[in-house]
């Protein structure tokens, strides 16, 4: 029976499919363009120590995802410990005391909370963005689930420094931004303040359209290394793209003033990058494909999921709302399972670093976090929401599909 409605399923699917195929190929393009321009060639894939001076590996490759971003200017290295990390220098980097900061799309992802200031304990408050003397200001979302654009001309004045554009839902049920909503968004903005930094959150958003936030008006735009652009083979690090002066001094908060991005030596890891990021269309691709797949059975037997299949996405994510602990939980312990990785461990709920709520997590990935990788994950909060994302090849998220397919009839879930 799973087979027959799988098989069914990607009938009904051949042309979202044909779409995703030529966003790949459109990327893929763009990508290789890079590469050859740029002239990438083995000697730039050697590594130097100690302080990383003189690396042309590290330069080539900050120019190869600058063209790929259409950015003046990009900063990559396994440096940063996080998306969060990476963000964070952007946010210290380019804000000064008495600046103001809004966040277009209502609240951020629970772990930008604390490095706003608006969560954490009073140690992790004395560190954050408020306390270095940032106003904070986000604008609520329209419904909980869309941006309210008819607000967005009321809070933006010239008193405003930059605004910060949550691509993906994060641990949200708002619908993700495409990067239409992204332009629109910049254009009211600029309107409004023309020197207020428009800066994205890029983070599960990476080549699932043709274009980047880059080219349709943002300033900045930032994200993890071990989520879309990486590929799913590279083992840590964060990306930083956009204007030049804006990059540059969100490098120095990653290293130094002086330093800025001349310096840091990166461990050998050049190569795993460069190919990281030439598979990323096609891995991201098949990730999108197990998604739109996972949609349409997940509506069939009975989920309360989103996006539907045939919506127009702008990240990789699929979420199933639950309305309660248990089935979440149930959930991710079944992705747990059908992982390549830590198969037989049971996931469950515990406090992480820069959450205020208990958090699930089914990630049996080869690199620890990776969430291009097919993992589901959750805070323990109503309405009870999994987030599945992810899946190094389609085949994979196939499989994983018709065993919660299995369980579900057989009322494991």
């Amino acid at each position: 029976m799973n087979s027959e409605l799988i098989k069914q399923a990607e009938n009904n699917l051949r042309e979202e499919f044909e779409k995703i195929d030529e966003i790949r190929d459109y990327n893929q393009q763009k990508v290789l363009e890079a590469f050859i321009e740029n002239k990438v060639a083995p000697e730039h894939f050697y590594t130097v120590s100690g302080y990383g001076h003189d690396d042309l590996g590290r330069e080539v490759l900050d120019r190869v995802f600058a063209d790929v971003f259409r950015a003046e200017k990009a900063l990559v290295r396994v440096h940063f410990a996080s998306g969060t990390h990476t963000l964070a220098c952007c946010l210290f980097g380019n804000l000064r005391p008495g600046d103001k900061l809004i966040s277009i799309a209502g609240t951020p992802y629970d772990t930008m909370l604390e490095v706003i200031g608006t969560a954490g304990d009073e140690e992790t408050k004395e560190d954050s963005l408020i306390s270095h003397g940032i106003i904070y200001d986000e604008i609520p979302l329209k419904d909980n689930t869309e941006v309210d654009f008819g607000k967005i001309e009321s809070y933006i004045d010239d008193t405003v420094k930059m605004v910060l554009i949550q691509r993906s839902k994060g641990y949200s049920t708002r619908k993700s931004l495409t990067i239409d909503e992204i332009e629109k968004i910049c254009k009211i903005v600029k309107s409004k303040n023309p020197n207020c930094i428009c800066f994205v959150d890029n983070c599960y958003g990476e080549f699932v359209d043709k274009k980047e936030p880059l080219e349709v008006g943002a300033d900045l735009i930032a994200g993890s290394l071990i989520k879309n652009p990486g590929g799913g083979i590279v083992e840590a690090g964060g990306y930083i793209a956009g204007k030049e002066k804006y990059v540059n001094k969100a490098a120095n908060r990653l290293t130094a003033p002086g330093i800025g991005c001349e310096g840091g030596a990166m461990f050998n890891q050049h190569r795993l990058i460069f190919q990281g990021l030439f598979m990323a269309p096609s891995v991201v691709s098949d990730a999108l494909k197990g998604a739109v797949l996972a949609a349409y059975i997940f509506e069939k037997i009975g989920f309360n999921s989103s996006p539907k299949f045939n919506e127009k996405r702008s990240d990789i994510i699929q979420n199933i709302i639950f309305d309660a602990p248990e089935p979440l939980e149930h959930f991710c312990r079944t992705i747990q399972s059908l992982s390549p990785v830590n198969g037989y461990v049971t996931p469950i709920p515990e406090y992480v670093p820069g959450y205020e709520d208990k958090i699930i997590m089914a990630g049996g990935t080869f690199i620890e976090g990776s969430t291009i990788e097919l993992s589901a994950d959750g805070p323990l909060r109503p309405p009870y929401v999994a987030y599945m994302q992810g899946g190094l090849n389609y085949a994979h998220v196939k499989i994983a599909i018709s065993k919660i397919i299995d369980r579900y009839v057989n009322s494991t879930l």
